[in-house]
């Protein structure tokens, strides 16, 4: 989870909730949804947090490098990683200064990850660069009709909210399976619980 607040909000946040995980220590359900369709390689989890989809992910047998500003959230994470008996690579980086390394993962994971929107432009650029041919990328966020439904995400800061159309055209060269503006339920701890507008978006890189 991301937003334009600091690390040291999310430190604060996460370290507030001390063993609990403020968004659950199970997998967002459309990231479980879509898993079956990654291809073998590594994955990229974008602004993580405390571990749940990464976590998820390597159980599934993917190797999984997990990038958040936060060192707390990414201290949480390796505990549930070594908890569920699997490995997990944690960076801790501002998504204004992590590169994604060009054609080299198998899936680019983003859930929930809210950014300024010229910053989001450089992450969903890089991010659709950074597939191998025939990699997936998984995204979930907000969208402005969740200003009605307050149960979650940065409706204190509408700007950050996602459109389907805008953000699709932030991901050149993908042929998508899932693209689509829902409500749904979303129970994803004591951070993310009830109904929802969501925008969900799932493809794949084709060269």
């Amino acid at each position: 989870m991301a937003s334009s607040h600091g690390d040291t909000f999310w430190d604060q946040r996460y370290g507030a909730a001390q063993t609990d995980y403020v968004f659950g220590t199970t997998p967002n359900d459309f990231l479980a949804s879509c898993a079956a369709a990654i291809p073998d390689g590594p994955v990229l989890c974008l602004a993580e947090g405390e571990g749940r989809n990464a976590v998820h992910l390597a159980s599934c047998g993917h190797a999984v490098t997990a990038v958040d500003q936060s060192a707390v959230g990414l201290g949480k994470a390796r505990d549930l990683a070594t908890a569920r008996g699997v490995e997990l690579t944690t960076i801790v980086a501002n998504l204004a200064d992590y590169v994604i390394a060009p054609q080299a993962w198998a899936a680019v994971v983003s859930i929930f990850c809210h950014l300024p929107q010229p910053l989001r432009h450089q992450v969903h650029a890089q991010a659709a660069a950074g597939l191998r041919p025939g990699g997936l990328l998984i995204l979930e966020a907000y969208t402005p009709a969740q200003l009605a439904f307050k149960t979650g995400g940065p409706i204190g800061a509408p700007e950050l909210l996602m459109q389907r159309d805008e953000v699709m055209a932030e991901f050149p060269g993908l042929h998508w399976q899932t693209a689509h503006e829902i409500e749904r339920d979303v129970v994803e701890g004591s951070g993310h619980t009830g109904r929802a507008a969501v925008l969900q978006l799932c493809g794949t890189r084709l060269a």
